[in-house]
């Protein structure tokens, strides 16, 4: 058991180091995670008939991409750290710092909500482009994209960072990066498994019921909320946030307005019914 509470200490954050820039695992992780994301759409699309060809997934994929990235980053700026990114602009993007020294530092910090706004916003500018239902499209995409997601949390893992509040359960970890020294919830595991793999597993069974175009999406962004907003009581609160309303933490707080949005979406959406002879795309 005490291998266990102490692994964190032994694992490498990094994969290859050459001076003072790092290669993380991290960032490997977010390419596991849209290649994972890729071939279950993939999988989709031959398997159960949908008139999207592969080449307009790949396509899509750039838009995701860069979506999630920018999204995530200027997320985090905005939701986490306002302050300091409007004295350090250019740090928003560029991967150094200047001061005291130049060095490299690579770009630290993103944030869920910001990234899936950016996916959002990069899906619907990509529909409107091909033309392309943007509710049955997102049905197409969003079963697949849990799974993705949990390797985001197994890099926080192994960066060992975002940990859990201190606690006495015999799972319990030591984190290397907490100036504490304290037994904390591993709060990155419970968050790959039940945002990922729990979350995947539940849209994944339901991905062929034919019930409205946006259900699916509506259904992720209320599944999400829902487990993300449990999990974050087991999460160390951020320390220059900390709780931004009562007990709640910044996450919370826009988890919130997650399953209100998608409570919204559901009551809307289901007015229309299926909709698929307008809505269903032809072949592109």
């Amino acid at each position: 058991m005490i291998t266990w509470q102490s692994l964190p200490t032994h694992i490498n954050p990094n994969l290859l180091e050459i001076g003072s820039f790092q290669l993380r695992y991290y960032s490997l992780m977010y390419l596991a995670a849209f290649g994972l994301v890729y071939f279950l759409v993939a999988y989709r699309i031959k398997k159960e008939h949908h008139l999207l060809s592969l080449e307009t997934i790949q396509d899509y994929c750039i838009w995701a991409i860069l979506g999630v990235i920018l999204g995530g980053r200027l997320g985090y700026v905005f939701f986490y750290q306002f302050g300091y990114y409007a004295v350090h602009p250019l740090e928003i993007f560029l991967p150094f710092q200047f001061t005291p020294v130049f060095h490299f530092t690579g770009i630290a910090g993103m944030s869920y909500h910001g990234g899936l706004i950016g996916f959002l916003v990069g899906t619907i500018i990509f529909c409107r482009r091909r033309k392309i239902s943007f509710w049955y499209f997102m049905d197409l995409i969003v079963p697949a994209i849990p799974l993705g997601y949990t390797f985001g949390r197994l890099g926080n893992f192994i960066n060992g960072e975002l940990y859990g509040r201190v606690t006495d359960v015999f799972w319990g970890m030591y984190f290397p990066s907490d100036p504490m020294g304290l037994l904390r919830h591993p709060s990155q595991l419970y968050e790959a498994f039940f945002e990922g793999i729990f979350l995947f597993t539940l849209l994944w069974m339901l991905r062929t019921k034919k019930w409205f175009y946006g259900c699916l999406a509506s259904l992720y962004l209320i599944g999400y909320g829902l487990v993300r907003f449990v999990i974050e009581f087991f999460r160390e609160p951020d320390d220059h946030l900390g709780f931004i309303l009562g007990n709640l933490t910044m996450g919370q707080v826009l988890c919130l307005l997650m399953i209100i949005g998608g409570g919204m979406i559901w009551v809307i959406r289901s007015r229309s019914g299926l909709g698929a002879d307008k809505e269903r795309p032809k072949k592109l």
